[in-house]
């Protein structure tokens, strides 16, 4: 692990030499500064290395406690230590509201100041660790790293990347396992919201009496077990983003106090007679049709109209079939990376049936099927079709149309499946050399049974 590095700033030459000395001797690098000016310039060269900062407060050129915002932008992930001569209570609490790690007299003992150099150094590693697993987090929620380049994908996230920056309330559609987690976590990436929380709730998942209290709160004595107050879920995604899956299944009286947050962006918790102000963006999706269910009177149409200003179909993996072998990849390496495995992939066969198989499921089932897999597959080998389940091993081989046959519909099939050959798999491309539209060449490739050999 590399020396942590510090930055010392003080006038006074011989007191920074010693001060210096003693850090080093402690395992720290200490970069010198003897004004703002310079130390300003330090920190703009070497601010992603820079763990503390230790300024003196009198500075020729500025106050140390002035220079505090200046210091923090140029390292927002660094400690800062004030130094003094003539320490005060004000001026130490001052410096201490504006963010300083401590405020420390000079004189006092080496000890002292070691030891305070120490927990600064440590908050501030445990800070640059949480924005890099922050970091992680967003990159792994993008829409880049969306898996797939089928057409039916690749219009969905057009779709998403457009509402994405505004705050319109978005109505993600699809069956179960589809990904709309993903979409909505991808959307609040893109969004200006994306240093704020993403606070995901599942509505199937609580009991209908416990649901309306996680959502919105409530006050100490509200009800019996009320023994004090509790933040709900809508506060805590308080400038970010609250999204509810399968939103269908909130009952009628929580609806209404879900379009109120809507129209009024505020909420009366339970047992409160005030209301509590939110700022937060909606993201809901279902596997129900919601106006059928809004017709039937199921759910609120009022609601249903405010949810659906910008709805959103996530396509089936069953609409995808062209995306099944990268995720599929991606999974295998995946859990061969929990397993502590090296499976380089795939037997043409294994692949071939995953291709085919319908996926009721979607993604999730697909992830499932890697999982249990990558268990089965043996070390160094590729995965076999032995080791998929068994509604597999007794899909039904692929037919290619027999090169002896001389009938229309065969030739038709041979000369599609020699352009998607020579395309590489690119549809756009082989539905632009034969004429036709890109949804009649999907048609064609389900009919023929092409592309699953």
């Amino acid at each position: 692990m590399p020396q942590p590095t510090l930055l010392l700033i003080d006038d006074e030459n011989r007191l920074r030499q010693v001060l210096a000395r003693v850090l080093e001797l402690e395992g720290y690098a200490v970069l010198q500064a003897p004004d703002a000016r310079r130390a300003l310039q330090t920190l703009a060269e070497h601010a992603d290395d820079i763990a503390v900062i230790l300024s003196d407060v009198k500075l020729p050129d500025g106050n140390g406690v002035a220079l505090l915002p200046r210091y923090q932008a140029a390292a927002p992930l660094a400690e800062i230590i004030l130094l003094t001569a003539y320490g005060t209570v004000p001026d130490g609490v001052l410096a201490m509201k504006q963010g300083a790690f401590d405020y420390l007299t000079k004189g006092d003992s080496d000890d002292q100041l070691v030891v305070v150099v120490a927990r600064a150094v440590e908050k501030a590693q445990l800070r640059r660790r949480v924005a890099e697993l922050e970091k992680q987090v967003g990159q792994q929620y993008t829409f880049a790293a969306m898996i797939g380049q089928s057409a039916a994908l690749a219009r969905a996230k057009a779709l998403a990347e457009r509402v994405a920056p505004t705050d319109s309330t978005v109505l993600l559609e699809g069956p179960t396992g589809a990904g709309k987690e993903l979409f909505a976590q991808a959307i609040h990436q893109a969004s200006q919201r994306r240093a704020k929380p993403f606070v995901a709730v599942n509505c199937s998942a609580f009991p209908k009496d416990l649901l309306e209290s996680e959502l919105f709160g409530y006050r100490k004595g509200a009800f019996t077990g009320a023994l004090a107050d509790k933040k709900g879920l809508l506060e805590e995604a308080s400038g970010g983003t609250l999204f509810l899956d399968e939103i269908g299944e909130l009952e009628l009286a929580v609806q209404a106090k879900f379009l109120r947050v809507l129209e009024t962006q505020e909420f009366t918790k339970l047992g409160d007679t005030r209301p509590t102000k939110v700022n937060v963006r909606l993201i809901a999706a279902t596997n129900r049709n919601l106006r059928q269910e809004a017709a039937e009177g199921h759910f609120r149409p009022d609601l249903y109209y405010r949810l659906s200003v910008f709805e959103l179909a996530v396509p089936p993996l069953s609409a995808r079939p062209d995306d099944v072998a990268p995720l599929a990849r991606h999974f295998l390496q995946v859990f061969a990376g929990k397993l502590r495995k090296r499976l380089p992939g795939f037997e043409p066969e294994a692949l071939a049936r995953l291709a085919r198989y319908p996926w009721p499921g979607n993604v999730r089932e697909l992830k499932n099927v890697l999982e249990r897999a990558a268990i089965l597959a043996f070390d160094n080998q590729p995965l076999t079709l032995d080791d998929l389940p068994p509604e597999f091993q007794h899909l039904p081989a692929a037919t290619p149309p027999d090169p002896a046959d001389r009938s229309l519909r065969a030739v038709e099939a041979r000369h599609i499946g020699q352009v998607l050959r020579e395309t590489g798999g690119n549809k756009m491309e082989a539905a632009r050399q034969l004429g036709i539209g890109v949804k009649t060449l999907y048609r064609k490739i389900e009919e023929f049974g092409l592309g699953r050999e």
